[in-house]
């Protein structure tokens, strides 16, 4: 096939003077040579070939227009060479959108348009499998009533409404995207007593008032719908299965399914509206205005109530049932280490066409797979397996890649080295990640031998530490911990919620990381297609490349590093700036509370971990390193996340397990780090510090314990060259 676009490594800037974290000065070079013949694989041929033939029909969850996606990713990994697995679900979930209605019934009676436009210039925009805006696990429900406005509809958001006297009973609540997960604001609504929820795309948000909006310019018009779901019980997955994957109901194994009744389902309807619909009824609200921060970007008053002479009738009707789900998994099976697994995943089902979320992610991951491949069959074989998981059921609240890990948790918990989360990896120019501690030296690393296109030999790296922002706009708004900050470092970014990674890191304790390029988005509308992807993201399909190399990078050196490539001491580094966080949120209501103890434990931790790396890179630079002991740090380097997996798990969620790191229970997409403190911090609740010390101590004492035993294991068989310092 001929390759459009190629890419080369720059060997005289990166190769033969840095020690590659890891590996043996030997097989550094091998290494080094590997990867430069990696980088000859590349082609944007193939990449749009893989966008286009996924993207050109809409292919949501549980449709046959999604098994033809699903045929198509097996079938190329196949081709590839992998050894591919197709693991079928069962889920409880909606079956489409059902009977969606919105009208004004008082002062006029008025239908609103829940509809994107056909476009003449974008030919997918008339496609007849094109659903009307909606929101899968909304309530069904038929309600006439008045209105109230909520601004973003999150927690503090009703709180005020309460304050101000604003009662939301049986009423319905109109809501602006952002600021939380829109599964909240229904949440929310409905506990305050709403009788339903429209959520639109306010332009304050994404539209005009950002710059030139769809099809001229990338913003939000007047008739674009985000879809989404509204999944929010406390544990993520098949709302019917926590702890256990949702084995198909006619397979040999019998799982235990909870009663529906007995599920925290939203019972009020619900469904989202362009602006242009929006509109129609905040123009005619006539209550007080509103406070300060909730005016948005009409060019009207925004008013708190509609009043009792307006009225409006939503009418939601989703019939909900078990669907059947595939999860594709690809195996490129390791030389020396089979039983050590790297993964990387992406979902593949789609709100439409999915050209940028997700499937510019899924078409990166079939090149890369046909990439490895080929050097497969060249006899270059990783040493550790390489898994390229392609999910289901993402969309509906990261489902499908839940129920694959809490499937094969005994397996992974043991063989698996990390997770790397691509999901709409390559929607734009702007390269960006967000990553567990352990893994940012390598991504850091990766990106510096890896040209960005078209920059006169300017590398990722460099392209990304001079980036400011988010790399996508979807979720710009919510709040979380902030990125730890380093000096001469590009911003990682922590992982919350809203994607794949969440049972790998958040559940099983696996070291993950999530990164790629993005920019404008038209955030699960019909507009995601590839007429938006060749206007505004990529014409040149260029990134697509680009983004293979830097995942393929990752991927090569997990699997053949001498040892594993993480990052000892940045859990030091990084733990120590979210305790201080941790403190100084609780000091605001409990001003003696201190974190010096758990402190005292980082910095002890931070100077063994210290000792460790000084001792290994020295081995290692010297070819003195057995494969007996590097077999053994392997296993302990496997393991080290895991210290901060808790039996309780968090509070407002058992399945949440690790104490480092967790998506929030308000906001559902936000990155909460030491999350049992700052579930504490957000009740404002001292009651259980003395028990949250006393956990974070034991986490902490187990990852050092398993750094002391790593630096026992360097130790010269005459006993001599001890390391580190004190214990915990």
């Amino acid at each position: 096939m001929k390759h459009l676009f190629i890419y080369t490594l720059v060997l005289v800037s990166f190769s033969g003077f840095a020690q590659m974290t890891g590996f043996t000065p030997t097989n550094q070079a091998k290494q080094e040579k590997l990867e430069a013949a990696f980088k000859t694989q590349q082609s944007s041929e193939r990449f749009k070939k893989h966008l286009t033939t996924m993207c050109s029909v809409p292919h949501t969850a549980g449709t046959p227009e999604n098994e033809k996606v699903r045929d198509y990713i097996a079938e190329t990994m196949r081709k590839a060479g992998l050894q591919v697995e197709v693991f079928p679900h069962d889920i409880y979930m909606p079956k489409g959108p059902g009977e969606i209605s919105v009208e004004l019934v008082q002062p006029i009676r008025q239908p609103l348009n829940n509809r994107e436009y056909i476009l003449q210039e974008d030919k997918y925009s008339g496609h007849p499998l094109i659903t009307p805006g909606w929101n899968a696990y909304s309530g069904s429900g038929d309600v006439t009533a008045e209105v109230v406005y909520a601004n973003y509809g999150r927690k503090e958001d009703f709180e005020q409404l309460k304050a101000m006297g604003v009662s939301v009973q049986g009423k319905i609540v109109l809501a602006r995207y952002g600021g939380n997960f829109r599964g909240y604001k229904a949440k929310h609504a409905q506990a305050a007593g709403a009788a339903g929820v429209i959520i639109y795309t306010d332009p304050a948000d994404n539209g005009y008032t950002k710059g030139i909006t769809f099809p001229e310019g990338s913003q939000s018009s007047d008739f674009t719908i985000q879809r989404g779901s509204l999944l929010t019980v406390d544990f993520t997955g098949d709302p019917l299965t926590p702890f256990e994957p949702a084995l198909p109901l006619d397979g040999p194994k019998k799982v235990k399914r909870s009663d529906v009744k007995d599920v925290d389902l939203h019972k009020i309807p619900v469904t989202p509206l362009p602006w242009g619909s929006a509109v129609e009824i905040l123009k005619r609200m006539t209550g007080k205005g509103v406070p300060a921060g909730w005016q948005g970007g009409l060019p009207l008053a925004y008013r708190l109530e509609g009043g009792s002479e307006l009225k409006v009738r939503l009418n939601v009707k989703q019939e909900k049932g078990f669907v059947r789900t595939y999860q594709i998994v690809g195996t490129l099976t390791g030389s020396e280490f089979p039983d050590e697994w790297v993964i990387s995943g992406c979902h593949y089902d789609a709100w439409s066409f999915g050209a940028t979320d997700p499937n510019s992610g899924t078409a990166m991951l079939l090149t890369l797979s046909e990439s490895l491949g080929e050097m497969a069959k060249q006899g270059q074989r990783p040493k550790r397996t390489l898994k390229i998981c392609h999910w289901d059921v993402e969309e509906y609240g990261v489902i499908g890649s839940t129920e694959w890990a809490e499937q094969l948790r005994d397996e992974l918990s043991t063989k698996a080295v990390a997770y790397m989360n691509y999901d709409a990896a390559v929607s734009g120019k702007i390269f960006g990640a967000s990553s567990s501690p352990s893994l940012k030296k390598l991504l850091i690393e990766a990106t510096k031998t890896v040209q960005y296109p078209d920059s006169n030999n300017s590398t990722v790296y460099q392209h990304w530490i001079g980036q400011k922002g988010p790399r996508n706009g979807s979720t710009a708004n919510i709040g979380g911990s902030a990125p730890v900050a380093v000096a001469d470092e590009p911003t990682i970014g922590n992982l919350g919620g809203g994607s794949d990674h969440i049972a790998f890191y958040m559940h099983l304790g696996i070291p993950s990381l999530g990164g790629g390029t993005g920019g404008p988005t038209l955030y699960h509308s019909q507009y995601d297609d590839l007429f938006f992807y060749e206007k505004f993201v990529d014409p040149t399909y260029k990134m697509g490349p680009m983004v293979e190399q830097v995942v393929g990078t990752l991927s090569l050196r997990l699997a053949n590093a001498d040892v594993l490539p993480f990052d000892v001491v940045r859990y030091a580094t990084d733990l120590n700036t979210h305790l201080q966080t941790v403190e100084k949120a609780i000091k605001a209501y409990k001003p003696d509370f201190t974190v010096n103890n758990l402190l005292a434990s980082v910095a002890d931790l931070k100077k063994n971990a210290e000792a460790y790396e000084a001792t290994i890179k020295t081995q290692l630079a010297t070819d003195k390193l057995d494969k007996t002991k590097a077999a053994a740090l392997n296993k302990e380097l496997r393991n080290l996340e895991k210290s901060f997996l808790d039996p309780k798990g968090m509070a407002y969620g058992a399945w949440y397990r690790s104490l480092y790191a967790s998506s929030d229970p308000y906001s559902g997409y936000a990155s909460w780090m030491l999350p049992a403190y700052m579930y504490e911090a957000s009740l404002k609740s001292s009651a259980n510090l003395p028990d949250l010390e006393a956990r974070h101590q034991k986490a902490i004492k187990t990852l050092n314990d398993k750094i002391l035993a790593m630096s026992q294991q360097l130790v010269p068989a005459n006993g001599t060259g001890s390391l580190g310092g004190g214990k915990n």
